[in-house]
């Protein structure tokens, strides 16, 4: 709403009448009383005030979206109600947004350049000056919101590794050690009935004298629910390592997509929210969005604990957390106990003190760190480390693979393994230079063992080649 007060044309006309009033006075010339007569009447018809008016901005964009740094124009149009005019437009200021204004081709209209250099939710606003159709009063300065910019964390796009789990019965783009549809060669078994006639391996049925079939190795998808630990953090680096938890889990989301696989994300803080795992571009900026906790795709939740709708049956669980809040821990525990892969990313790389303590606390505290690392892992939760100056692709290559872990959903395709596809897994003699007896390769075996491995194949299986 626009209320009205005392233009400077108002102040200049009072100034002139005065001054011709005054010198009529003193010199005793009248022609100076008719000299000051108009501006008297102008004062005159400018003693009511005019009614409040209103300001709005007109066709207001939708949320505008941009990456870090990324430079992005706003065009604004300002209408009016009643006796108010705009006279100007111009942006006001906004911590964290840098803005640079165009000259304006009318009154009322202003395109701005934004820019941002840290991801988050921006009003874009403009302040509007207007004066009414007398030029005799002026409006107080009104702030509008000429639209809202989303600024998107910049993600890395360097693949991310995902720990080992049972990938769910989907076509993907994961290699598994399943047996069904597929292009990686996997075994060589006899043929059954219901087999298809496209599988059938011509070559070996002609030496064995039955009909043998090729199976292949399934390529399937993964479902992968990101958690991110939004709780109130200690001033100092907990509350900046926190600002790292939204760019990893960008990146992650990123490169879980663009592997055709389905990612959603579930917010557990003082406003948790989550978003089921789904595929897709739009499914990126929705995941973002619903990190910014902007636009309405997502879903708020009252509890402490993640949704089973965000979380589904065989979801790879990839946390991001300072591991500075117990309820966040008991949310890591709820889900390993329902039968997920749980992997905590500590963003906190360094002493959570604004200020250097002693180097016993320091020692303390680390050992501390490590005990709770410990305590964390016997539940069946591994935790890694991200240092500020690596990547997250780095830090989930060292991931720990725990003893007996099966590897049932993503194949590495190594050299013994294949090799133990290839001969079938009937056949349980050694192969020189692989240490290998129908399982999998022994990774310890020596690179004039490798050289050789084609050498020894061919003597031990001449009917395969």
């Amino acid at each position: 709403m626009i209320t009205w007060r005392a233009s400077a044309l108002i102040s200049a006309l009072a100034a002139c009448t005065g001054a011709a009033l005054a010198l009529a006075v003193l010199t005793g010339r009248w022609q100076l009383v008719v000299f000051a007569a108009p501006f008297v009447g102008a004062l005159a018809g400018a003693s009511r005030r005019p009614p409040a008016a209103r300001a709005w901005v007109t066709d207001e964009p939708e949320p505008l979206r941009c990456l870090e740094s990324e430079t992005i124009t706003v065009a604004v149009s300002v209408e009016s109600t009643g006796p108010a005019v705009v006279c100007g437009l111009r942006p006001a200021l906004v911590e964290g947004l840098r803005i640079d204004a165009d000259r304006p081709a009318a009154p009322n209209q202003l395109t701005m350049r934004t820019s941002a250099q840290r991801w988050g939710r921006y009003r874009v606003p403009v302040e509007v000056r207007s004066v009414s159709a007398s030029g005799l009063w002026a409006g107080t300065a009104l702030t509008l919101p000429a639209g809202e910019l989303r600024v998107y964390p910049l993600a890395d796009p360097q693949d991310v590794a995902l720990p080992p789990a049972d990938l769910p019965d989907r076509i993907g783009t994961r290699l598994t050690r399943h047996h069904g549809p597929g292009v990686e060669y996997a075994d060589i078994r006899e043929y059954v009935p219901g087999d298809s006639l496209r599988t059938v391996n011509w070559r070996v049925s002609a030496q064995r004298g039955r009909l043998h079939v090729t199976d292949r190795l399934t390529d399937r998808a993964a479902d992968v629910a990101v958690l991110i630990d939004t709780y109130p953090q200690p001033s100092g680096p907990a509350t900046t390592a926190t600002e790292r938890s939204a760019r990893g889990a960008a990146q992650l989301v990123q490169s879980v997509l663009q592997r055709g696989d389905r990612a959603g994300v579930v917010v557990l803080g003082s406003s948790a929210r989550w978003l089921a795992p789904n595929i897709g571009r739009h499914q990126f900026y929705r995941l973002l969005d619903a990190i910014l906790d902007a636009g309405e795709w997502h879903s708020h939740s009252a509890s402490a604990l993640a949704p089973r709708a965000a979380v589904p049956p065989n979801a790879i669980v990839v946390a991001f957390s300072t591991l500075l809040n117990a309820d966040f821990g008991l949310a890591l525990t709820d889900l390993r106990r329902r039968g997920h892969p749980v992997v905590v990313v500590d963003v906190l790389d360094r002493l959570p003190f604004r200020e250097e303590p002693d180097p016993i606390v320091a020692r303390w505290w680390r050992l501390e760190r490590s005990r709770m690392y410990r305590n964390i892992a016997v539940t069946g939760v591994d935790v890694v480390g991200w240092s500020h100056d690596s990547g997250l692709n780095h830090a989930m290559h060292l991931m720990p693979r725990r003893p007996g872990e099966d590897d049932g959903g993503e194949h590495t395709c190594d050299v013994g393994r294949c090799l133990r596809a290839r001969h079938g897994a009937r056949d349980r003699r050694r192969v020189p230079g692989l240490g290998m007896r129908g399982g999998p390769c022994d990774r310890r075996s020596s690179l004039a063992g490798l050289r050789n491995t084609g050498r020894a194949v061919r003597h031990r299986y001449p009917r395969l080649h």
